[in-house]
């Protein structure tokens, strides 16, 4: 079953539209512009991107505060902590 919600994950992310983002930054309070929605959509689907894996996320976490700022990005890292405690999935986020 873990293998199946990573693969979903994954596809998830890659396939993650501009509109899409600004509809989950307004829902979560995040406040971004188009252009930077756009160039973080971009760089999931262009990036190799294990969300799994912690040198993964970080790095992930880097290019979203440079797209951004630190605070957007520190910000989405804790948001992201609690969607995974809130589901139960810590353990596959290890």
């Amino acid at each position: 079953m873990s293998t199946f919600i990573k693969q979903m994950v994954r596809s998830k992310l890659q396939q993650l539209t501009t509109d899409e983002l600004l509809y989950h930054a307004q829902k979560y309070h995040f406040s971004i512009n188009r252009k930077q929605a756009t160039d973080i959509t971009a760089y999931l689907q262009q990036a190799s991107i294990d969300p799994f894996d912690p040198a993964s996320r970080d790095k992930m976490v880097q290019e979203l505060a440079r797209i951004t700022d630190d605070e957007t990005a520190d910000q989405a890292e804790t948001l992201f902590q609690k969607i995974v405690a809130a589901y139960g999935l810590d353990d596959l986020f290890s």
